[in-house]
């Protein structure tokens, strides 16, 4: 069975770092598309940073430029997104998703991402 978990969000002071990982179990993240996106209340889900794992593409929101970094570790079948410097305008439900790898860029789409995982809270405030 194809499973996503998150893990790794809390709360947090302004200015502060969390790590989240995404866990991938029934299948390799191999050639896959993995990005995170977040909700933050009443807002829509937007793309805060995805990787094409198959050719090391990257992309960040403007928002997290600078701030986040998304790496996989294929031994562990993971994927994390490092959060550095955090605002409370970061704080909503993170998700990882999944897509299979189609180009040699990466899409942060989020009506492409096919396999979900539940989603883990992250709050940013003092």
């Amino acid at each position: 069975q194809l499973q996503l978990v998150e893990s790794g969000g809390g709360l947090v002071q302004p200015g502060g770092s969390l790590r989240l990982s995404c866990a991938a179990s029934g299948f390799t993240l191999d050639y896959y598309d993995i990005g995170w996106f977040r909700q933050a209340p009443g807002k829509e889900r937007e793309g805060v940073s995805c990787i094409n794992n198959r050719y090391g593409k990257t992309y960040y929101a403007d928002s997290a430029k600078g701030r986040f970094t998304i790496s996989t570790d294929n031994a562990e079948n993971t994927v994390y997104l490092q959060m550095n410097s955090l605002k409370p305008e970061d704080t909503g439900v993170y998700y990882c998703a999944v897509r299979r790898t189609t180009t040699v860029w990466t899409v942060c789409n989020m009506s492409v991402y096919d396999k979900w995982g539940q989603g883990t809270q992250v709050t940013v405030s003092s």
